[in-house]
């Protein structure tokens, strides 16, 4: 359990004393009772006040600090401060600094901004990690390490470091020459290799180039390993410091705050090394809510279900967007309870005190740059801080339960991403938020995992854009569905290997014999083009057509039964959706992307013929439904992200709500951006 050390949710976030002076601090510490606040995130960006020189290391302050806090009933989460190295580090050792996309060596500046190849950088970040271990080991208000920040956050390096030590990846992943060569297909163009000195890094001085905001490539097969090396790299890093502070403190628990949906690190492989997974969350203004509980899920899918700490979010508002739109009243409140309705068990800000200078002194705060507690966003953190108080361990460790999963791999959506064609406009992230959606609309719980994941707890498993199919992932599927299980996946699935290599004899390859079809030939349309999907007379549950667009696979059946064809173009009759029985199981193939009308009905129908009910029987528009469940007891979250009040129908459920001691039953009105946390009658 996360919250072992303080058993409630823990509340806090961010706090930067080094940049106040101390009569700041003690009016800090006054406003974070008033708050409720009993966590604070101490060190993240403290690298050059902890280490002035190469030899010196200063933690006076953070002594201080940690005495402060801990005399206040405040614990800590102890970032290692490694996420920008120090300027006497970039001019005495260079090879710290980054190379960029076209060759240019960056200067000092900016975050994040460390080649992760560097020996250097690795030697300093690792004794930094292990000196701050061994000053802390014993100190009560230690609840968790936080190594480094947002790995990822600034450029990919291209220099001569890393160009090495991708050689000597590529060397461990294939072994001989001839079979990278094979891997990459470097037949085509030329591109031969006969010696490891010869690979150069795929950049703009190679293989790649931009246009359109993309990363375009001659070479899949390289950029998709230059991908996979640099999330290698950066998690070398990661584990150097992990180890680091395990060697010293085994049994205190070890992050770093990943970002959701981030396209550049794979934290399927990133997680296997956290203890526990946690992230930062800053939806738009006009993020879909289903895109923000997506997200959520994603995370949590990450560590089989366990719950997970937020461990950032803002106040109000962010400050990096084209509009930075304050949250409205009640908003703050109703998403942090909306992460953990989704699994966290910790609500955490950045930030605890507003800067004063650079980039983000107009990033919300829980103290503003007013100073005192006589703010409506102090006011809304302190009711949050006091119901989070009171809620105390109950829903501490408590889990998500689901029928249904979304299959999200990342080295799928780098491929699908990379792919010289069919299309622009697909984009992976939004193919699988659109089957999100449909059932977040439809109040089905649905976890996000990856391709390891154990399938047999769902009933339905999804695999939007299925592109890659890594080994062993096709006899994974087929002995799902065999059992029992309903699989789905789409258009634009089951083409290459997880090296980006054509699986030959017709599309969608590995995948044929479970989906009893095979594609012909695959249209791209314009934005401005849309097909029909025709539904047969008597289709439980779906409208006679809809709308389809941006592709559509050209299908022929092998067994798989037509539920569904395309209605125009030269291809209309010809197969837009079938089903394939296999054992106990079938298994779906959409070949079109349809309007969201469509998955909604569609998903709502199949998984009520298997029985998959929604948490609530109706609920209305914006309003947002989960359980977490603990001990054989279930709690239920209804949030309503409307402006106004809505009815909820209960529908035979019923309890007391634990914010306010409310009993629920029957029908009861939810105030606009409301929720009740219910704890249900067995």
């Amino acid at each position: 359990m996360i919250n072992a050390k303080k058993p409630k949710i823990w509340y806090g976030g961010d706090y930067n004393p080094d940049q106040w002076e101390m009569p700041v601090w003690d009016e800090d510490l006054r406003l974070f009772k008033l708050a409720g606040i009993d966590v604070a995130t101490l060190n993240v960006f403290a690298w050059a006040n902890n280490q002035p020189d190469e030899e010196t290391y200063d933690f006076d302050w953070l002594d201080e600090m940690m005495d402060k806090l801990h005399a206040d009933g405040v614990g800590v989460c102890l970032a290692t401060s490694t996420a920008a190295h120090p300027a006497w580090m970039a001019r005495k050792y260079p090879d710290v600094l980054q190379v960029d996309f076209d060759g240019r060596k960056r200067k000092f500046g900016g975050r994040h901004n460390s080649c992760p190849n560097s020996p250097t950088y690795r030697k300093y970040a690792s004794r930094m990690a292990e000196k701050l271990a061994e000053r802390y080991k014993n100190h009560p208000a230690l609840l968790i390490w936080h190594i480094n920040n947002e790995y990822g956050g600034a450029g990919n390096c291209y220099c001569d470091n890393c160009e090495s030590a991708f050689r000597e990846w590529a060397k461990a992943r294939y072994g001989t020459l001839e079979e990278l060569n094979r891997a990459w297909n470097t037949a085509f163009w030329g591109h031969t290799f006969h010696d490891w000195e010869d690979i150069v890094l795929p950049s703009g001085l190679s293989e790649e180039w931009i246009s359109n905001g993309r990363t375009n490539t001659n070479f899949q097969g390289i950029s998709l390993d230059y991908m996979r090396f640099h999330s290698d790299s950066l998690l070398e890093c990661y584990k150097l410091e992990f180890e680091a502070v395990k060697k010293h403190t085994p049994d205190v628990p070890v992050t770093t705050n990943l970002m959701g949906a981030f396209k550049k690190l794979d934290y399927h492989k990133w997680a296997k090394h956290m203890d526990v997974v946690s992230w930062d969350n800053y939806p738009r203004f006009d993020t879909p809510h289903s895109y923000t509980g997506m997200m959520h899920d994603l995370m949590r899918g990450l560590k089989d279900g366990q719950p997970f700490m937020l461990m950032e979010q803002t106040p109000s508002q962010q400050n990096w967007q084209p509009y930075n739109s304050l949250k409205r009243p009640g908003v703050m409140r109703l998403w942090s309870y909306q992460a953990v309705a989704r699994g966290a068990d910790t609500i955490l800000f950045f930030q605890l005190r507003r800067s004063i200078g650079a980039c983000e002194k107009y990033h919300g705060a829980v103290i503003e740059h007013v100073g005192h507690e006589h703010t409506r966003v102090f006011r809304e953190c302190a009711q949050l801080g006091e119901e989070l108080g009171k809620l105390g361990e109950s829903l501490l460790d408590s889990r998500v339960q689901a029928k249904v999963a979304i299959l999200f791999d990342w080295e799928n959506w780098w491929a699908v991403e990379m792919s010289s064609g069919p299309s622009i406009a697909l984009q992976y992230v939004d193919e699988a938020h659109k089957f999100y959606d449909a059932l977040y609309r439809a109040g089905i719980a649905a976890d996000v995992v990856g391709v390891e994941a154990d399938l047999s707890r769902y009933e339905l498993v999804v695999a939007p854009v299925m592109y890659m199919v890594k080994p062993g992932v096709a006899d994974k599927l087929e002995k799902y569905v065999q059992a029992g299980g309903t699989f789905i996946t789409t258009f634009f699935s089951g083409i290459v290997d997880e090296n980006d290599l054509v699986k030959t004899g017709g599309y969608p390859g590995e995948l044929r014999k479970l989906l009893g079809i095979w594609a012909e030939e695959i249209d791209a349309l314009l934005p401005s083009q849309r097909n029909r999907i025709v539904v047969p007379d008597g289709a439980a549950g779906l409208k006679p057509e809809y709308e389809c667009g941006m592709l559509c696979d050209l299908i022929h059946t092998e067994g798989a039964e037509v539920k569904a064809v395309y209605g125009d173009d030269f291809y209309a009759g010809m197969p837009a959706l079938t089903v394939n029985k296999s054992g106990a199981g079938e298994a779906w193939y959409l070949a079109t992307s349809p309007e969201a009308s469509f998955l909604q009905d569609w998903l709502s129908q199949l998984c009520a013929s298997r029985g998959i009910q929604p948490i609530l029987p109706s609920v209305p528009e914006g309003v947002e439904t989960t359980i977490r469940s603990k001990d054989g007891q279930d709690y239920l979250f209804v949030l309503n992200h409307n402006a106004d009040s809505v009815t909820v129908e209960l529908g035979g459920r019923g309890g007391a709500d634990l914010l306010t001691g409310r009993l629920l039953e029957g029908k009861a009105e939810l105030a606009g951006r409301d929720l009740w946390i219910v704890k249900l009658n067995a």
